[in-house]
């Protein structure tokens, strides 16, 4: 499967030669121009690697690192920073916001794809792996592959994130607010009716197997993952 790279980058002529370069190699790229954009397209996908700029307009690509590495979801994504900044305090602090690797511009295409293969290589022994299985509804992490009896079930990256959530917090209330918060991330901002759609799609993509009823709604506090029906 091709790793999936975030660009986050503000120069388009530099942001569009590496994404021709990664996707030569058979990577799956997506683009972000600042940190704002990059922290919605991650309420929708998670990326394998992120390369981010330093010297973003807005929020900084220090302070997006920072959110990234705080993110309960997102803090094990590797990423490598661009910048001009070449000295070695810079790359000191760059690394002390999160970032697994530096690369200073001007830089080669062939350097950096060696470089985005050498922190994949690093960062794969260090993902989570998890098995979670509750009554023949099993979601393993390391696959990232939902099965229930031995059937493979197909959800979009939000509605995955949202059912791995609710089965390693089963039988607690979450508000919608709640939800938003530790599954879209604390600093991605989506209308609370944002949730009741992806519960719907959850809920659907369920009811061929009869566990739609699992994914229960508590009048006026929000969800709750249940068994007990």
């Amino acid at each position: 499967m091709a790793a999936k790279i975030l660009i986050i980058e503000d120069e388009p002529a530099i942001s569009e030669m590496i994404e021709i370069a990664l996707v030569r190699v058979n990577f799956e790229v997506t683009k972000a121009e600042d940190a704002e954009e990059g922290m919605g397209l991650l309420g929708g996908m998670l990326p394998d690697l992120i390369l981010l700029d330093w010297m973003l307009p807005g929020t900084s690509g220090m302070e997006f690192a920072r959110w990234v590495k705080k993110e309960p979801l997102t803090k094990h994504i590797p990423i490598i920073m661009l910048t001009a900044k070449g000295e070695e305090a810079d790359k000191v602090s760059g690394l002390g916001a999160g970032a697994d690797d530096y690369i200073t511009k001007p830089f080669s295409p062939r350097e950096l794809i060696a470089r985005i293969k050498a922190v994949l290589r690093r960062s794969a022994p260090h993902t989570e792996s998890e098995t979670i299985e509750i009554d023949n509804l099993v979601l393993d992490t390391a696959s990232h592959r939902i099965m229930i009896n031995d059937e493979s079930l197909e959800l979009g990256p939000t509605e995955y994130r949202l059912l791995h959530f609710f089965m390693t917090h089963p039988e607690r209330v979450y508000s919608r607010s709640q939800l938003l918060d530790r599954v879209w991330g604390s600093n991605v901002y989506v209308e609370e009716r944002t949730v009741d759609v992806h519960i719907r799609r959850l809920r659907k993509a369920l009811t061929p197997y009869g566990y739609e009823r699992y994914v229960q709604t508590v009048r006026s506090a929000g969800y709750r993952f249940s068994i007990k029906v």
